[in-house]
């Protein structure tokens, strides 16, 4: 047997404890029996009556423990929002990581759930870095109002959201990340009034969610679909006016009773179903159609959380950004930059030496590259750029011959970040020169300007002759064996997440000279740092792609738009795989935005 404790938490009152027995029984019933659980049910008011339903289903391998958190809860009580559909109750498991700080993880689970699976397999999921597991909210990925209220008032993705009512909680990163000091503190900020807690949760703990299996929490409610027989889902949520013990033609309410009926409170909770009238399911319905309501109000004020945000904490320059990304993804303008490049002037051929052979160049170049280290570490420790992890290194590290690297656009820092890739690479034969915008060489003053002109750039031109040299440098370096990093989206768009379309100009290059693409794919996710602009500065992990070599048996011009879809296929791969998420455009003709 293995003697580790599974911690299993249940909140409730002694109105809801009846339905946690029959959880709780449901759970026990399923559960490993050669794993040991220690179940803490916290409550502020429990009678006797139902201590004794809870305590009776304990056995060899259960224990079940009552913990008081009333003195606990009474520290925030009174800026806690409640009304009838939900309680108080809801906020304990914000606690739980603070309160109980001999555990690592632990389990929570909502009353009105009834547990098909084994709940030991959910408890061994590796959290890694994570603040919790959980499943998809289905409501907000199902239902447009609750998507859209997620979005433009909480600031979560409808496809990132979470149910709150089955969790895995990483109590050491709820510790050291402060979620329960984060949650108080945005008590005092905004009152979040459409689901509450699981709001606040969202927003906290955005980005630091792994989703789970979703049949671990099967939301069972009218409206709502799944791709797998719902009745077999690990885990069955009986939510909104979906309450078995209320409406006798509740979906999937047998297995609700299959369970219900052999518990210490079956008379009771059999006895609540026959009493409840048809008034109490009218209003029962209510409160679904009046938290609809609710929401599309949170959604039209004029001070609600996001738009609070933009005008008194976010830097107006960058929220005007984020308002012209999302206006010019519906236009399909990707791209064009959202941002007004520098004023520029033609580069001309006699002003650059696009190899940097010359003394001069080198000792310049030099200059530059010792000058980008320092800035680069600069950035680094005071947080402006994280990288949080490099995976697929070897890709670049086992190439023998020269390559072009693609990588999403989204930031001034994101060539930085490039940067440390290639160095991890450990190529100490090659040199990665990157393709820049021929403003950038021409028009930045100061330090940042040396750097476009010195530190390995290689700007395009809207000289001709000046081309024909970029050209034919690019094509040498390609062929004796150095990476050159393009951003074949065209344009940036600060810290968008998604893949635009590629344009072919790098993927010409790989082709002419017979070099594989590697492409490359940076995510991000917010990270405890909030910058001076008043948005979280971001967590990137780079994704190195397997390198894309042309296929011979093509055609010049198959051969581009070959190199061309299978990149796009890698950066939607990876960008549906970190985030969880479909790929999406709100353009109008979305189905083409990849062509």
């Amino acid at each position: 047997m293995n003697q580790s404790i599974i911690p299993v938490f249940y909140a409730c009152d002694d109105r809801f404890a009846k339905y946690t027995v029959v959880s709780l029984f449901s759970v026990l019933q399923n559960a490993a029996k050669d794993r040991r659980y220690r179940i803490h049910i916290l409550y502020s008011d429990l009678s006797d009556g139902m201590k004794s339903a809870l305590s009776s289903l304990a056995n060899d391998y259960a224990e079940v423990c009552f913990e008081n958190v009333t003195d606990y809860l009474n520290t925030i009580a009174e800026g806690l929002p409640v009304r009838h559909y939900y309680t108080k109750t809801t906020y304990y498991r914000l606690f739980i990581a603070e309160q109980f700080s001999q555990y690592r993880k632990v389990l929570y689970l909502d009353s009105d759930t009834v547990v098909q699976g084994d709940i030991s397999r959910l408890y061994d999921t590796d959290l890694s870095d994570y603040l919790l597991a959980a499943c998809h909210e289905q409501v907000m990925e199902q239902m447009e109002i609750y998507g859209t209220y997620c979005e433009e008032v909480v600031g979560v993705s409808r496809h990132q959201f979470f149910n709150a009512g089955v969790m895995l909680i990483n109590c050491e990163a709820f510790r050291r990340h402060k979620v329960f000091e984060k949650f108080v503190h945005r008590l005092g900020v905004y009152n979040f009034i459409v689901t509450q807690d699981e709001d606040y949760l969202n927003l906290i703990c955005k980005d630091h969610v792994k989703f789970l299996d979703q049949r671990w929490n099967t939301e069972v409610c009218e409206g709502l679909s799944y791709p797998y027989d719902e009745r077999e889902g690990y885990l069955l949520h009986y939510i909104m006016a979906n309450k078995p013990w209320h409406f006798e033609n509740a979906k999937h309410a047998d297995l609700f009773w299959e369970y219900s009926d052999r518990t210490p409170v079956a008379d009771i909770m059999r006895a609540e179903l026959a009493s409840y009238t048809d008034a109490d399911r009218d209003r029962d319905r209510a409160v679904g159609e009046n938290l609809g309501e609710m929401a599309k109000a949170e959604i039209a004020r004029e001070d609600n959380y996001q738009k609070m945000l933009d005008s008194t904490v976010r830097a107006a320059d960058r929220v005007a950004v984020v308002k012209k990304i999302a206006e010019f993804e519906r236009e399909g303008k990707f791209s064009i930059d959202v941002e007004d490049d520098p004023p520029s002037r033609q580069i001309q051929p006699d002003e650059i030496d696009y190899l940097r052979r010359s003394p001069v160049a080198k000792l310049k170049t030099k200059i530059a590259y010792f000058r980008a280290k320092r800035f680069l570490n600069y950035i680094k420790k005071h947080h402006y750029m994280i990288i949080r992890e490099i995976r697929g290194i070897e890709n670049l590290k086992n190439l023998q011959s020269g390559a072009v690297i693609t990588c999403n656009h989204f930031n001034a820092f994101d060539s930085f970040a490039m940067h440390e890739v290639f160095v991890a690479s450990k190529q100490k034969k090659k040199s990665m020169f990157r393709v820049i915008r021929e403003g950038n060489y021409t028009s930045f003053p100061g330090f940042y300007g040396y750097l476009m002109r010195h530190f390995y750039t290689l700007p395009l031109s809207s000289n001709t002759k000046t081309m024909q040299k970029f050209i034919k440098a690019t094509d040498q370096l390609l062929q004796e064996g150095n990476f050159v990093l393009f951003y074949p989206e065209q344009s940036m768009w600060w810290n968008y997440r998604k893949p635009k379309p590629l344009q072919p100009g790098a993927y010409r290059f790989a082709v002419k000279n017979k070099v594989p693409v590697v492409p490359c794919f940076i995510t991000m996710r917010d990270s405890d740092y909030l910058g001076p602009d008043g948005f979280p500065v971001q967590e990137y992990t780079i994704t190195v792609g397997a390198p894309i070599y042309p296929n011979e048996a093509l055609s010049y011009k198959d051969n581009i738009q070959f190199l061309m879809d299978e990149n796009y296929a890698v950066w939607k791969n990876v960008y549906e795989t970190a985030y969880d998420m479909p790929l999406e455009y709100t353009t109008k003709k979305s189905a083409e935005v990849a062509k």
